[in-house]
């Protein structure tokens, strides 16, 4: 297992920024990183911000000075096929919507792909991300950017992407309470402000846990018989909160695996 000593980043976005940033941030995992102009503005403030940072306007560039070399969201067949990789050279897609072997036929060389799934939260080191199949390099980087989960099937990549999908029910849940809190009399601002922190700690809990620990197993603990977290937790269940749940996540699930 080890880090890169080079990294290119093929297209140029948010998801980009915070891989770079967490990678950089002090101390910094891997000592040169190059980038793709495809976002000017992006790529000009990382490279502003880090030393460590190279732009290049010429994509085969990347591809020739780098070991490691991550696809971005967004680039397309026509970016990749004209480039020329090496036999064995490590390439990191987060291409969410395409497959592995459209990606495998388009790089037309015998390259290590691992797919991944990094979120926002990788430029605090604080992420939790999925990469298939299990490789110990690409585990490494993002083990460096949080926490990385190894797939061993397609079928688990899959349904953590589907699962990935909640972030912006989560954050709904909690606009609707604080519009709920609003409607009866509180400031939104107060309620935002109760909020995210009781949230935050809650996914403390959860972490703190482990693994090992069933989720229910926390409700329970957070849910007195017959007390007021009960009450909800089942008012959301019986009137078919958690059905429409899983249904939701069944139909991201079928357009992934499309």
């Amino acid at each position: 297992m080890s880090l890169p000593q080079k990294i290119g980043f093929i297209g140029t976005g948010a998801i980009t920024d915070a891989m770079v940033r967490g990678l950089l941030a002090r101390p910094a995992a891997v000592p040169h990183v190059m980038v793709s102009q495809r976002s000017a503005d992006i790529s000009a403030r990382l490279a502003a911000d880090f030393p460590q940072v190279i732009v290049s306007g010429d994509n085969q560039a990347i591809v020739d000075g780098c070991d490691t070399v991550a696809i971005r969201p967004q680039i397309a067949e026509e970016v990749i096929r004209p480039l020329r990789f090496r036999d064995g050279q490590k390439i990191v897609s987060v291409v969410a919507a395409t497959g592995r072997e459209a990606l495998l036929e388009w790089i037309g060389a015998d390259v290590r792909l691992s797919q991944a799934i990094p979120l926002p939260f990788v430029a605090r080191r604080k992420g939790v991300t999925a990469i298939y199949p299990a490789d110990t390099d690409t585990a490494a980087i993002f083990n460096v950017l949080g926490n990385a989960v190894e797939c061993e099937t397609k079928a688990e990549y899959d349904l953590l992407a589907a699962a990935s999908a909640l972030m912006a029910t989560y954050f709904g849940i909690m606009q609707t309470t604080t519009e709920w809190l609003s409607e009866n009399g509180l400031p939104e601002e107060k309620g935002r402000a109760y909020l995210a922190p009781l949230f935050a700690g809650l996914s403390e809990v959860a972490l703190l846990a482990g693994s090992r620990t069933d989720f229910i197993d926390l409700s329970r603990e957070f849910a007195t018989k017959g007390g007021l977290n009960e009450q909800v937790l089942l008012d959301f269940d019986n009137k078919g909160g958690s059905g429409v749940l899983k249904d939701a996540l069944s139909r991201v699930l079928e357009r992934i695996t499309q």
